[in-house]
C-alpha cells in the first residue's frame, strides 16, 4: 500500500498534475530497481556455500539486513 508521501497531489477539480504523476512514477520505478537488486544480493548469499563458521556467521547477518529492507519496503 503506497505512503501519503509517494501519491501524486491531486488538484482541487480531482485531477492529478503531470508532474507529480511523473514523479509518482520515478519513485515507484526506483523502489521495484531497489528491491531487484536486494533480490540479486540475497539470492546470492543464498548461493554460497562455505564450511567456515566465522563467514556462515556474516552471511547470515547480511541476509537478515537484507530481508528486513525487503520486507520494510512492503
Amino acid at each position: 500500500m503506497a505512503s501519503t508521501l509517494e501519491q501524486p497531489e491531486v488538484g482541487p477539480a480531482g485531477f492529478v498534475s503531470e508532474d507529480a504523476r511523473r514523479l509518482a512514477q520515478q519513485r515507484h520505478a526506483e523502489q521495484e530497481r531497489h528491491r531487484q537488486a536486494l533480490d540479486l544480493q540475497r539470492e546470492n548469499i543464498l548461493s554460497q556455500r562455505t564450511s567456515s563458521p566465522a563467514r556462515r556467521t556474516a552471511l547470515e547477518a547480511a541476509l537478515a539486513q537484507i530481508e528486513a529492507e525487503i520486507d520494510a519496503l512492503g
